[in-house]
Order: structure tokens, then C-alpha cells, then sequence
């Protein structure tokens, strides 16, 4: 307890260093630009509900700014995913592959639709679903039947791969579209805390089928609350907008829905809100990087814990800045977490895993090793993109 007690010390000294404040929170969101403008610009034009031009013009933004071909806004980033699913064909009773290392809002949207989670395992280098193991347990569980990859187990059909951008470091797409394209599995992504990510020259979200963005209050940008889809078929982009704004034919006055739908629309004031924030993107980026670049300089030293940095080849947002304890001090992690927090420091430990969620122990599940070790060993430590401020915004790379 002596050596935990030392590098609980170390990493706080090392943060407070960094951060200049002895009072901490993890993750506020930044008001630099435009938002008060447009936010009341939206109020005068009384369209503060689920039609206007905020959305349209945020929807557009959202579109040029990741290269996507469509961007449906939609109310948060689980609504994001449960349509995705929908869209990529997961149906009642199907098996959804999804890394027992996130957030529930993953599971829960598969559950939406009526489907089973069926958790894999992670890697440690991106944080992301681990394509090599995935590809090899997939050739001992499953089998293809008239196109489809069914589960030998349980007889069902696995329609999907869910891979999560984790803290906004990219996955291993290329390896991981491989995989789906191999066993006829639909990929989509969950890029909830990956905007401004990219993998390669590519922004993440854009790679598979569907691509889930959620804007929360605590994400890089926000809306308050809210979530888009990302996809370039036109088709599916015409049926998720109509999916989430309650299946209603266009119609000058009348009210005609042709199918049940969901209340999954952005209110234009949300909009308003995003379209300001996503103005202030690359200087959010910039300073969330001269973050990471302060941490390092700060960690460099510290025997016992490494800060994570975006994999080789790609470009992260770095929208929670995380440590990872060595095998040896993973033991320690509660007593870190208790002394940061003790200290004024937000910090705190990575999701429980999926799999160990009652309501998720009984799905199916591969060896979780990886998963499992690193939940006790990544720590998330204060974030703002404000803590990275650097002298004038003419000062950023």
C-alpha cells in the first residue's frame, strides 16, 4: 500500500502540474464561439422544436466535416446506434457482436431491437475490438448458412459487429471491415467519442455500414444532448431520417405515418447549439492535444503507468485522456482512484465490463482476457479541452 500511496502522489503532483488547479472536474464542455448567438438567433425565430434551419445547416456541417455522404441529427447517440442496428438489418432474436469493453448504451441499443449482445474480446494497442481473435473464434463458433454467419450454439444468426472508437482512439478498421466482409457480418460503428478521429486520411464513422456520433454534454462538441447517424447510402440516410422523425409521410398539413417510428429528432435549438461548437472543432482539437503533449511531458518519468496515445497511423481526438497501470500496480487502481478524487482530481476507472452487467451475464461471450485486464488498468484523468488552452488561439498547430 506504501508503493500505491507514492504513485497515487506522483500522478497527482503530475496533473496538478498540468492542469494548474487543485480542484479538477474530468470532462466540461467549452463555450468559445458562437453559441450564444445562435442560440438566440433561434430563439427569434420561435423554431426552437424539431424542425428548422439549425438542423438542416448542422446536418450539413456534420456531413463536409467528416466526409460523410449523409448526417441524420437524431436526439443522443444511443438513438444513433438503435437505428443503425434497425437499418443494418438486426432483427428480433439475432446476435450482435459487441466489445464487452464500453459504454452500456452499446448493449442497451442492441437490446433495443430485440437482439442479443454477444461479446468479444479488445486489444490493447487501440483500445478496440481485437480483429485477429474475433476472426479466429468466429471460425470455431460459427458457421454460413445461405449467407449468413450462425452461431453453432444457439442456431442464431450473427448480423452484427458493433466496433467502438474507445476514448476517441480509432480501431483497427481495416482488419475489422475484413473480418465483417469474411463472415457476412454488417459493421457498424459506434464513433460516440470520435469526432474529429481519423483513421488514416479517413474520418472514423465513415467505414462501416453506419456510424453512430453522440454530442453530449461531457463529448468533444455538444448539443446539450444529441446524436447523428453517418452513412453514405443514400437509401438508408432517406430511412433513418424518416425512422426518426415518427415514420411521417411529407405532407403540408396532414398527419400520415406509414409505419411505427421513433421520436428520435434533434429540436432545432439543440442544433443551433452544435452548429456554433463544430465552428470551434480544430481549436477544441488543438487544445486537447497540447493536453496530451503537457501529460506526456509529465508522465514520462512515472514508473508504474503509461499515458495512452493514439495508435500508429491514425489521428485520435483525445476526448478523455487516459493512464494504464502496468500489470503489477492494476491491483491498485481503486486506491488511485479514491486518492485523485480524494485530491479534488475527477478521475475515474473505464466502464464495467459489459458481461459483467446482470442484465447482460447470461449472452453469449468469447475469452474476455484482454478486456478484463485492462479494466483495471485504465484510469481516465481531467480532459477539458480548456486545459489545453495555449496562449492565443494564433498559437495553435
Amino acid at each position: 500500500m506504501h508503493q500505491a500511496s507514492l504513485l497515487a502522489n506522483e500522478i497527482t503532483e503530475a496533473i496538478r502540474a498540468v492542469t494548474g488547479s487543485s480542484d479538477c472536474a474530468l470532462h466540461e464542455p467549452s463555450f468559445q464561439g458562437k453559441e450564444w448567438t445562435y442560440v438566440r438567433e433561434c430563439l427569434d425565430s420561435t423554431f426552437v422544436s424539431s424542425v428548422g434551419a439549425f438542423v438542416d445547416r448542422f446536418e450539413s456541417d456534420l456531413a463536409n466535416y467528416t466526409g460523410a455522404k449523409h448526417a441524420i441529427a437524431v436526439s443522443n447517440g444511443t438513438a444513433a446506434l438503435h437505428v443503425s442496428l434497425l437499418l443494418a438489418g438486426v432483427q428480433t432474436g439475432d446476435e450482435v457482436l459487441v466489445p464487452a469493453l464500453t459504454f452500456v448504451a452499446t448493449a442497451n441499443a442492441v437490446r433495443y431491437c430485440q437482439a442479443s449482445p454477444h461479446f468479444v474480446d479488445s486489444e490493447a494497442r487501440t483500445l478496440g475490438v481485437d480483429a485477429v481473435r474475433l476472426d479466429a473464434y468466429l471460425g470455431e463458433i460459427s458457421t454460413q448458412r445461405e449467407g449468413q454467419c450462425v452461431n453453432l450454439t444457439t442456431g442464431q444468426v450473427i448480423r452484427a459487429l458493433i466496433v467502438m472508437h474507445v476514448f476517441g482512439h480509432p480501431c483497427e478498421l481495416d482488419a475489422l471491415m475484413k473480418v465483417a466482409d469474411k463472415h457476412h457480418i454488417a459493421l457498424v460503428e459506434d464513433a460516440a467519442e470520435a469526432l474529429g478521429s481519423w483513421y488514416g486520411q479517413r474520418h472514423v464513422g465513415t467505414f462501416g455500414l453506419l456510424g453512430a456520433l453522440s454530442f453530449n454534454g461531457n463529448k468533444i462538441i455538444t448539443t446539450g444532448g444529441g446524436g447523428a447517424i453517418l452513412t453514405n447510402d443514400t437509401a438508408l440516410a432517406k430511412r433513418a431520417k424518416h425512422l426518426t422523425t415518427t415514420a411521417k409521410l411529407p405532407h403540408r398539413w396532414a398527419y400520415e405515418h406509414d409505419e411505427v417510428g421513433f421520436n428520435y429528432r434533434m429540436p432545432n435549438l439543440n442544433a443551433a447549439l452544435g452548429c456554433a461548437q463544430l465552428e470551434m472543432m480544430q481549436i477544441f482539437l488543438s487544445q486537447k492535444r497540447a493536453l496530451h503533449v503537457r501529460y506526456a511531458a509529465q508522465f514520462q518519468n512515472i514508473q508504474g503507468v503509461r499515458l495512452v496515445s493514439e495508435p500508429l497511423g491514425c489521428t485520435s481526438n483525445y476526448w478523455l485522456q487516459a493512464l494504464q497501470l502496468e500489470q503489477a500496480q492494476a491491483d491498485n487502481r481503486d486506491h488511485l482512484l479514491d486518492a485523485l478524487n480524494a485530491a479534488g482530481i475527477a478521475a475515474r476507472p473505464v466502464w464495467k465490463l459489459m458481461h459483467q452487467l446482470k442484465q447482460f451475464e447470461v449472452c453469449p461471450r468469447m475469452d474476455l482476457r484482454q478486456a478484463q485486464a485492462l479494466e483495471q488498468q485504465l484510469i481516465n484523468i481531467p480532459s477539458s479541452a480548456s486545459l489545453g488552452a495555449l496562449e492565443s488561439v494564433d498559437d495553435l498547430p
